[in-house]
């Protein structure tokens, strides 16, 4: 019998709040584990603790890998850095046959390429798009299959390369051939930021839609041409601290632009692999996006 799925109601927000700094890199395993202990109880030590607020793939996971509606396939494209390829995941609807599609790119977390980020790039596949994500880690090996190890490694990546590597993999994508011609990007957390810095960085780009990501510098903000639905989570000081500067930049440049902010939810509330998520509210974001994407790259 499944245990009932932990929600960010059976944490204390405090320990939320570390969590987050240390998802994040601000604190690191060690410092979680020692300031977690005062939020243990009898029975739940600070390493339960960080293992119940850690993911569950397995049972956020919505298409499985071997769908039969679905084609998939890892991919390499060039790297800019002459590091060689980056490894990334194309979907696409498995009877779509020569059809071409809208393309999306999928930009991850601050861990690489890990299954659930997959499991959204298959859900983008059966709402008729070609969706790809590619994996920062490559220059490392890729996803280690261990979210410490993943953390680890990611902070040991070269910031400018790796937003190279993302706007290759946006160029790869847009000049596929069994593409329209229009794309959009979706990131989440640190793939949101980076979603901020496509929509600032490709003139061609039809929509981009960041769920709690960094915004760029509000000077950049006259660069964006693409529409922007933004999603915050009301809980998340971190990110939220800077959009008042970041809305009234793309106010004065007449930027296309919808923001949603979700009551009471955190960082991460789109997540459907750790107690973070929030189902109603994980449910209208991507009900939104889909919407989005429908009017900006299909119609």
């Amino acid at each position: 019998m499944t245990a009932p799925r932990l929600t960010a109601q059976d944490f204390d927000q405090e320990l939320l709040i570390l969590f987050d700094a240390y998802v994040h890199g601000a604190v690191d395993r060690r410092g979680f584990l020692d300031r977690a202990q005062k939020y243990a109880t009898a029975g739940v030590t600070a390493v339960g603790l960080l293992a119940a607020l850690s993911p569950d793939f397995a049972r956020g996971q919505q298409v499985k890998t071997d769908d039969a509606r679905i084609k998939t396939e890892w991919i390499t494209y060039p790297s800019p850095n002459g590091t060689g390829a980056v490894k990334g995941y194309l979907t696409r609807l498995a009877n779509s046959g020569t059809s071409k599609l809208p393309a999306i790119l999928v930009v991850h977390e601050n861990r690489g390429l890990n299954p659930h980020i997959e499991d959204i790039t298959r859900r983008l596949a059966l709402e008729g798009y070609m969706a790809f994500a590619p994996d920062a880690l490559t220059p490392l090996g890729g996803y280690p299959g261990d979210e410490d190890k993943a953390r680890e490694a990611f902070a040991k990546l070269d910031q400018t390369k790796m937003r190279a590597d993302f706007i290759a993999g946006a160029e790869w994508l847009k000049a596929r051939n069994d593409g329209t011609g229009k794309m959009g990007v979706t990131g989440f957390c640190f793939g949101g930021g980076v979603a901020h810095m496509l929509a600032t960085r490709l003139p061609y780009l039809n929509a981009s839609v960041p769920f709690y990501g960094n915004h760029p510098a509000a000077e950049d903000a006259a660069k964006v041409k693409s529409p922007l639905l933004i999603h915050f989570a009301g809980i998340d000081e971190r990110i939220n601290a800077a959009w008042p500067a970041y809305e009234a930049a793309l106010k004065a440049a007449g930027v296309s632009y919808t923001a949603h902010s979700y009551a009471a939810t955190q960082h991460g509330f789109h997540n459907d692999t750790t107690p973070r998520f929030d189902a109603t509210a994980a449910k209208l974001a991507w009900e939104r996006t889909l919407a989005f994407f429908n009017q900006q790259l299909k119609s």
